[in-house]
């Protein structure tokens, strides 16, 4: 298991894309998962440095552990902002028209649609969400 904790800004989203592809590309097999796997990690990671400390700025802590059997990664964020599950939400409805969807949620159900597995609680006034990839 390895861990990064570090300032939740925008301009730090590639230490964090350097974080886990250092740690999972010896795992993604094929590579397209560890692509995939970037793509959860970004909106995550955005999300959590423009809404968790609004309008002052925190510290993120993202966990990379590689589970043996069957081979995956589980990564797990962890702030301590504003208390907040992006999975309660609903999920947009993806057979309207762009215009005529509500705007936000599209990230997280990407997130959730491309993950074998996604939680949320909040404990001990940490937001965690985990996520979880079979390679």
């Amino acid at each position: 298991m390895e861990e990064l904790i570090i300032e939740a800004k925008d301009e730090n989203l590639g230490v964090v894309q350097e974080f886990i592809e250092k740690n999972v590309s010896p795992y993604a097999d094929p590579p397209e998962k560890l692509i995939v796997l970037q793509i959860a990690v970004e909106e995550i990671f955005v999300n959590i440095s423009h809404y968790a400390y609004n309008p002052q700025t925190g510290p993120a802590t993202i966990r990379v552990e590689i589970l043996e059997d069957p081979v995956a990664v589980e990564l797990t964020f962890f702030d301590n902002g504003i208390p907040y599950d992006p999975l309660a939400k609903a999920d947009p409805d993806v057979t309207l028209d762009a215009d005529e969807r509500d705007i936000g949620g599209l990230g997280i159900f990407m997130v959730k649609q491309s993950m074998d597995d996604v939680s949320y609680e909040y404990k001990d006034g940490q937001n965690i969400l985990t996520i979880k990839k079979l390679l």
